[in-house]
């Protein structure tokens, strides 16, 4: 349902490979609601975050990637304001939608990023996968409840040190972009108190399902 937090929309899945290297020319295409939604996300990979772009989540969405687990909108919208006072440069190079159904979306997704502190740039590869927010899906304004941001093969556990610290890293950049004063992060205090639930655990991300994302039509 609708009304259920976000930690119950995770998407679960292992991959063939670890190869997310998109090919453009091979991209689905969407309707013109669904590209909104990836190209608002695009734009805050790309460090250009808005309130309005922020907004595409749910209060009570989850946002997880290999360094971060963030699980309201207060918190995403932090990372995602953060971004711009780690990086000078987030460039988007390419991406390809290689799965859209009723309540998803999945895309490869590649990006070059350049540091503020030291002048060296990354270039990283990734499969996003966007759990809907069924209430949204017919809309003209479609949100996310589950965020998810894979880099490798193998699924995320949510046990352990590491992800101790993605939890740790989400609950303070938002906390310090406050601190910083920074007027957008007021449009989303009141999402600090956004229904979740305990963080699903999973012992090791292996046990996921298996899919093969050259093909995938479901999750």
């Amino acid at each position: 349902m609708a009304s259920a937090p976000g930690e119950q929309f995770e998407p679960r899945q292992t991959t063939m490979s670890d190869d997310y290297t998109p090919d453009p020319l091979l991209s689905l295409p969407l309707d013109a609601e669904r590209q909104a939604v990836v190209d608002d996300i695009i734009d805050l990979y790309s460090c250009d975050p808005t309130v309005e772009k922020v907004k595409r989540y749910t209060p009570d969405c989850v946002y997880d990637d290999q360094f971060v687990y963030a699980n309201d909108r207060y918190k995403v919208a932090g990372y995602w304001f953060a971004l711009p006072k780690l990086f000078k440069e987030s460039k988007n190079v390419e991406s390809q939608i290689i799965a859209s159904g009723k309540d998803f979306i999945q895309f490869k997704n590649m990006q070059t990023r350049t540091f503020r502190l030291i002048p060296k740039k990354i270039t990283t590869t990734s499969l996003v996968t966007l759990s809907l927010d069924p209430s949204t899906v017919n809309s003209d304004f479609i949100q996310v409840k589950y965020h998810k941001d894979q880099s490798n093969a193998e699924d995320f556990s949510h046990e352990g040190v590491v992800f101790k610290f993605k939890q740790w890293q989400a609950d303070h950049i938002s906390d310090w972009l406050s601190r910083e004063t920074l007027p957008e992060m007021k449009e989303f205090e009141a999402d600090r108190t956004a229904a979740k639930e305990d963080v699903h655990k999973h012992g090791s991300g292996k046990y996921a399902p298996t899919k093969d994302v050259k093909s995938a039509s479901t999750l």
